[in-house]
């Protein structure tokens, strides 16, 4: 029998890819070529030149999506390069039009220079109503999209540090009232803080988790090492350790009511687990294999147990968050997307299931609850009005 690699590439060998261009106005005739074409289009040029909003009215502008990349972060594949993060970038643009009716273009460029690829996303910003930075490693994904932000009147969203950020926490709200505690109560310890890691942290720093303890390839994330760190890693320090404590993950994680993974596999024993606070919640998602599986975590006593994989309960993906953010964020002409608005993100995730249906294995709503999009979307796109941020 052939494996899932095995008959994905069959697949895309088969379509050649996984997205094409597609006509939305008739051209059978001489007529439809002169309303498409010359001598017709001159005019919404000419409307376009006179108000520049009116891009929006006459173009594709107002639903559609570049996917940015330099593939230097592909999946779990790491540094593979622009070509080769092509059927990913693909994917995403896939997910864009499943999700959420938007169009997106995979642009995948050759260069890792933040400066270009800076540079790159301004000078398309004309064609698109939203940028989407894809598989660009950190830092410097977070350098760019930062600059990016400031630097543009469309949104730009880097989506492997964000979109992680708002399912996790979408699902760590529901995940604590199956267990009864207030954020404020926990303490939470997160390995990984690289893009993914670094979001989680942020958010639910904000969310208001009482204590937060990060990890990376070093060991804990303390003061005292602030002149080792990148400026990702010294803006963690600001948030996590409180007192600043030179722990190992395993003494971290006694007493610890929140472990949530981004990192790499087999970190995370059972005897690591039943050391935590009571009923503890356990989301390990490091792809292709977790920091601890979920039969373990679930042996181990984790009251609640999220992952990144379709094949066990409350898969946390971001395909719950990016679609509909850009939709929101589009629907109402948002000129950027904020950290509130990801927060409103998260909480309409969140409110999709409901207190008759939450339990231990139902954090999250499924990838195809066809509310998800439009809740998403209606929550990011209030948020944005209320800021002040929306031109619709």
């Amino acid at each position: 029998m052939a494996t899932i690699y095995e008959k994905a590439l069959e697949a895309h060998s088969k379509w050649c890819g996984k997205i094409s261009t597609e006509l939305k106005m008739p051209l059978e005739t001489r007529d439809d070529l002169s309303l498409a074409y010359t001598p017709g289009v001159a005019e919404p040029c000419r409307a376009i030149h006179k108000n520049p909003d009116d891009v929006y009215k006459y173009t594709w502008k107002s639903n559609t999506i570049a996917v940015v990349s330099d593939g230097t972060a592909v999946l779990g594949l790491g540094d593979i390069g622009p070509a080769a993060g092509l059927p990913v970038m693909e994917g995403k643009c896939v997910l864009f039009k499943r999700f959420a009716g938007l169009d997106a273009v995979p642009l995948c460029i050759d260069t890792k220079d933040p400066e270009e690829i800076i540079k790159f996303c301004k000078q398309i910003a004309p064609t698109f109503g939203g940028i989407n930075l894809e598989d660009i490693s950190a830092p410097r994904c977070v350098e760019i999209e930062r600059r990016l932000i400031k630097e543009l009147n469309i949104p730009v969203f880097h989506d492997d540090q964000h979109g992680t950020a708002i399912v996790v926490t979408a699902a760590i709200t529901n995940a604590l009232k199956v267990v009864g505690k207030k954020p404020s109560e926990c303490t939470l310890v997160v390995s990984g803080t690289g893009a993914a890691g670094s979001s989680i942290i942020r958010m639910l720093h904000k969310f208001g988790i009482g204590k937060i303890y990060g990890f990376n390839i070093n060991g804990i994330v303390i003061k005292e090492d602030y002149d080792k760190y990148d400026f990702l890693t010294k803006e963690l320090t600001e948030i996590t350790n409180p007192d600043n404590q030179r722990l190992t993950l395993a003494e971290a994680m006694k007493g610890a009511d929140i472990f949530v993974g981004v990192s790499a596999p087999n970190l995370v024993s059972e005897e690591m687990v039943k050391s935590m606070a009571r009923d503890p919640i356990v989301f390990a998602m490091a792809n292709p294999e977790p920091e601890i599986t979920y039969e373990k975590a679930k042996a181990a006593g984790a009251r609640v147990i999220g992952t990144g994989r379709s094949d066990y309960p409350n898969q946390i993906n971001n395909i719950l968050a990016f679609p509909g953010l850009f939709r929101g964020a589009l629907d109402c002409r948002a000129s950027k997307i904020t950290e509130e608005m990801k927060i409103a993100a998260a909480k309409g995730l969140a409110s999709l299931i409901s207190d008759s249906e939450l339990n231990a294995d139902n954090i999250i709503p499924s990838a195809f609850d066809p509310r998800v999009a439009t809740t998403v979307a209606k929550a990011v796109a209030d948020e944005a009005r209320k800021a002040g941020l929306a031109k619709e």
